[in-house]
């Protein structure tokens, strides 16, 4: 595991420091090319590559500071500071595109008829060209290190061939129409650089406030456990993330009551080692024990689940069991959607009543939004 995180940080730093290169040459002409002819719209492009060359940086260094160790500051590790390079990458985008709007207005209307010539033509076409390789480049490493952060940048390129490709129409219509749309193509430009930043903002913040991780990753952390010598069931199964690849998650394993806690807790160390090894995530589960011998508890889980049936789109029963003293106790967990409209209350009373109807049973419910 270690070797492969410092595998995948050495091609993250490379092929950033590649897009950074690329991203420069092509800014640094674009912005000479625009001044030279007084192509708003072209030097426009040209900063939106030297912001793309910002995030190559910010990206190389995010890069470099999440490859490093969990220290006694940092228990989980460093690998957020992709995400909080992103938020700053976004701002900065945001900053660029205010400044590129300004001008491109003032170019509006001021007017003037300011045509490309042929090395802008031949530059904007090399640009195309350059960017398409770029995306290609970008999102085949993205695959191959499950880089969140290359993934943006392969899109950042794709959106940057239209960007360009506008840039052109703009010069061409001006040049052969008579019509100025320079300014207009500068600002078609920097609109789509705002669009940009706030796309960029949005997934950088939804992750560190704890974005879901992939379906598919709960689908194979609960396919091993399912898997498990004498797993009856799961529930509570639930996974987050600390950095592009760090990931945790806890579970409710359901195990045979009869089962020593000695040997279903080997089981279960078994099941959380076999996770980290083949999917890299940390699990921390939690034994639930069952009494598959129970039979006046199974058969009222049944009758539960047909008088809770259809009560919630998406309920889900789990954990039930009896527990009997001076009057029987119904315990057991009730899970609903988190687009359920009723109260985790009115979800409760309605469930504790339909209980009580089946028999001398007090109902201890508990909800769970999943």
């Amino acid at each position: 595991m270690e070797q492969n995180e410092k595998l995948r940080t050495r091609r993250g730093i490379l092929v950033s420091a590649v897009g950074i290169i690329l991203n420069f040459l092509l800014a640094a002409a674009k912005i000479a090319c625009g001044a030279l002819t007084g192509l708003v719209s072209l030097a426009a492009d040209g900063a939106n590559n030297l912001s793309d060359c910002g995030s190559g940086i910010a990206s190389l260094v995010s890069f470099r500071i999440s490859s490093k160790p969990a220290d006694k500051e940092h228990p989980y590790g460093h690998q957020r500071a992709e995400y909080i390079a992103s938020l700053l990458i976004g701002f900065f985008v945001l900053l660029l595109a205010a400044g590129l709007i300004r001008e491109s207005v003032e170019k509006i209307v001021a007017g003037g008829t300011a045509s490309g010539n042929v090395w802008a033509y031949a530059l904007l076409g090399a640009s195309i060209a350059v960017k398409a390789g770029m995306f290609v480049f970008y999102r085949v490493n993205a695959k191959k290190i499950d880089s969140d952060t290359l993934r943006a940048a392969a899109r950042d390129s794709a959106c940057d061939c239209v960007a360009t490709a506008a840039v052109g129409v703009g010069l061409l219509l001006t040049r052969f129409c008579g019509f100025a749309a320079d300014g207009y193509a500068g600002l078609l430009v920097a609109l789509f650089i705002v669009w940009q930043g706030i796309a960029i903002e949005r997934e950088a913040g939804s992750k560190l406030l704890g974005q879901a991780p992939d379906p598919e990753l709960l689908e194979k952390i609960r396919a091993i456990i399912l898997n498990g010598n004498g797993v009856l069931g799961l529930h509570d199964l639930r996974a987050y993330r600390y950095g592009p690849n760090k990931f945790f998650a806890s579970a409710h394993i359901e195990m045979p009551a009869e089962l020593s806690a000695i040997a279903s807790h080997e089981i279960i160390d078994g099941l959380e080692r076999k996770i980290f090894a083949e999917l890299g995530v940390e699990l921390t589960a939690h034994l639930d024990p069952v009494d598959v011998r129970d039979e006046e508890a199974k058969l009222l889980e049944e009758r539960v689940r047909a008088a809770t049936e259809g009560m919630v789109s998406g309920l889900e029963l789990h954990d039930f069991r009896l527990v009997r003293g001076a009057k029987t106790k119904a315990v057991f967990e009730i899970g609903i959607p988190y687009s359920c409209p009723k109260s985790d209350r009115e979800v409760q009373n309605d469930v504790e009543r339909a209980v009580r109807v089946l028999g001398d049973y007090e109902p201890v419910v508990g909800i769970e939004r999943e």
